[in-house]
């Protein structure tokens, strides 16, 4: 097994634990912080503050199952990258879309498919920052596994079913 880890923001962190937790290859989700200035971020600190913090996930996977590449079309599939600190009704800095790459190929791969993938699947201008992971702080663990625990809640029955439908229908091949 040759585990990578990836971080990603798509806006909220419950929908795309939920699609990322159902790719063959990923072993786990965290969801979490990071992007910004504070310390051990808390979820008040970075919904009801401006310290820069991003609402993301940390994937670990398998590269030898999916690739990096791989994550990043799906990353780029199930959220908009052309509406600024927005997804949906979630609106703010926690909800930028956001790569935050771990190395040198990483960085070289999500500008790549920044560049000449994500413009293929969106008219409007791809607005999804790149940036070096600097530090990723789990978040309250409320928050991890949201939708398994908790899918007839309203927010998962109207906003993350759908992302799930769109996602299961396109990436067949990559369910687990």
């Amino acid at each position: 097994m040759h585990e990578s880890q990836a971080t990603l923001a798509g806006g909220c962190f419950w929908c795309t634990e939920a699609i990322y937790q159902e790719i063959k290859g990923v072993k786990k989700v965290v969801s979490g912080y990071t992007g910004g200035t504070v310390d051990n971020p808390t979820y008040d600190k970075v919904a009801y503050s401006d310290n820069g913090h991003v609402e993301a996930i940390q994937i670990t996977f398998d590269s030898e199952i999916i690739s990096y590449r791989q994550l990043l079309e799906v990353f780029y599939y199930v959220h908009d990258p052309t509406t600024l600190n927005r997804q949906g009704y979630d609106v703010g800095t926690e909800y930028r879309s956001e790569i935050f790459y771990h190395d040198k190929e990483q960085r070289k791969v999500a500008e790549d498919i920044t560049k000449n993938f994500a413009p293929t699947l969106w008219k409007d201008p791809i607005v999804t920052k790149i940036s070096k992971l600097q530090k990723f702080w789990p978040a309250e663990d409320f928050h991890q596994d949201f939708y398994k625990n908790n899918p007839n809640v309203g927010y998962c029955q109207v906003i993350i079913n759908p992302k799930l439908e769109k996602f299961r229908k396109k990436f067949e091949s990559l369910l687990s």
